[in-house]
């Protein structure tokens, strides 16, 4: 009766009845929320729901996905996959019962160790993979990084330099006289050498020891290496409420950014922004001059002070700190960063507002990138042309309470992007499909609705698709 009724409704939106059957799945899960909307080219799907505020994910050496749940642990999921997006997840094992854990999580690159993070320290625990266990007694690796708000500490151990853990650690609004300060250890990403850890090394302390990759960063949560060049590349979560010159700028004000902080494997393209300050918290990028007074000389991507004074001006910003590679919509707030294979293109999760009027961002989006260089293809000065929507909430007025927001991304070994959910605890499966629109999220194609997104309106330009759902699972959220 389900089924037959589930056919009408997509026949109703402009489907045949043998199209819903020839792209069913098997188990299909539906989000209670509005359906997602998919760029066409994209089909998605919902593989999982009911987990506690999913963070990063990475996928072990056998395959199966591991998944910080903030406030639980570290969690095991394996589904088994029935081809495109069409997956069923067969089984959950809580590996890791900490709740501490909240956000960092990374694989050595023989799979035998796994990491992850707290507010306070990065732990190490053995890790079998065709088990699917760990060791029963973590190791302390780095310490010394607690402080109020902004808590999570990004792990990336970079496949060119497997020997090097990379962790980000944020610094709440209310530190800025010791973000100021280089020995404070916050708002900065560190690189600390793994190889010559032993079981009974003391652990490392952030604020004193490590490579000093870039500083002046409010909250750097994604971090990612290109896979041919190895250049390393961060998204960071610029400040909220900010004013200039006494008037309040913060609707527009300021961008989020995409920073490059060189390489770790050769000295000989040792990049200049390596272990530079980015600007925190004096200077921000610029997204849109028109809101920002005393604009003389500003352009998108550049570097503007709060507050203007005889210590302090715009062109200080651009000669004592370093701008951001590429700039994005303020408030989209990314925090996840992945490279495809072949270094043509990077995937960002952009969380989305909660300081703005008319919210913005919750979505995925993708960059291109030349795989020669290593570099955005974008230039520096038409970051708005930059970002390619992959799938988004298609009313942003019911966010963020009644929709998804991306969090953390992994690219299995076909080339999928699997993304995270953080507040309705759900997992997403991303797969583009040759010949055109074929996005969905449970099976059928349908029209998008009329109008554009916030990215839209800053020229983003892309197409969309909505899907009709073919099944039901209750009980999400």
């Amino acid at each position: 009766m389900k089924s037959r009724g589930v056919a009408r409704a997509a026949i109703a939106a402009g489907l045949s009845a043998s199209a819903v059957v020839a792209q069913a799945c098997p188990k299909v899960l539906i989000p209670s929320y509005t359906l997602p909307a998919v760029h066409p080219g994209w089909q998605a799907q919902l593989v999982a729901g009911g987990l506690t505020k999913p963070r990063s994910i990475e996928f072990d050496s056998a395959g199966n996905l591991v998944v910080v749940e903030s406030g639980k642990g570290v969690v095991l999921h394996r589904f088994k996959d029935n081809g495109g997006t069409c997956l069923e997840q067969t089984e959950t094992t809580l590996l890791i019962p900490q709740t501490s854990l909240n956000h960092g999580l990374a694989f050595s690159q023989d799979g035998k160790t796994l990491y992850a993070s707290t507010a306070e320290a990065v732990f190490a625990w053995d890790y079998d993979a065709a088990k699917g266990s760990v060791g029963p007694t973590p190791r302390t690796v780095v310490t010394g990084m607690a402080n109020d708000d902004l808590v999570t500490r990004t792990l990336l151990i970079p496949r060119s330099n497997p020997g090097k853990l990379l962790v980000s650690r944020g610094s709440a609004d209310a530190n800025v006289v010791r973000a100021e300060t280089l020995s404070s250890g916050l708002s900065q990403i560190r690189a600390f050498d793994l190889s010559n850890l032993t079981t009974s090394s003391k652990p490392y302390d952030y604020s004193t020891q490590g490579l000093v990759l870039g500083w002046g960063l409010r909250n750097t949560v994604g971090l990612a290496a290109h896979p041919v060049t190895g250049g390393l590349y961060g998204v960071e979560n610029s400040v909220d409420g900010v004013t200039r010159n006494g008037r309040d700028i913060h609707e527009n004000n300021p961008g989020e950014e995409l920073n490059f902080f060189g390489y770790l494997d050769d000295s000989t393209r040792a990049s200049p922004t390596q272990g530079k300050n980015f600007g925190y918290p004096h200077c921000f990028a610029v997204w849109d001059v028109a809101e920002i007074p005393d604009n003389d000389g500003l352009a998108i991507g550049d570097q503007f002070a709060r507050t203007e004074n005889s210590t302090l001006r715009d062109e200080t910003c651009a000669a004592d700190y370093t701008p951001p590679r590429l700039t994005f919509p303020a408030h989209f707030a990314p925090l996840d960063i992945k490279f495809s294979a072949d270094g043509r293109e990077a995937f960002i999760s952009f969380h989305g507002s909660f300081d703005k009027t008319d919210p913005v961002g919750y979505s995925v989006a993708s960059i291109a990138f030349d795989p020669a260089t290593g570099e955005p293809t974008a230039r520096r000065e038409a970051a708005h042309e930059a970002l390619t929507e992959i799938i988004s909430n298609p009313d942003h007025t019911k966010c963020p309470g009644q929709c998804f927001r991306p969090a953390g991304l992994a690219l299995d070994g076909k080339g999928r992007v699997w993304m995270t959910s953080d507040t309705t605890g759900e997992v997403f499966v991303l797969e583009k499909k040759a010949g055109g629109a074929t996005a969905t999220v449970s099976g059928g194609l349908v029209t998008a609705p009329t109008g554009k997104s916030e990215a839209a309106r800053w020229r983003v330009g892309w197409g969309m698709v909505m899907a009709v759902a073919v099944g039901f699972v209750g009980g999400m959220v």
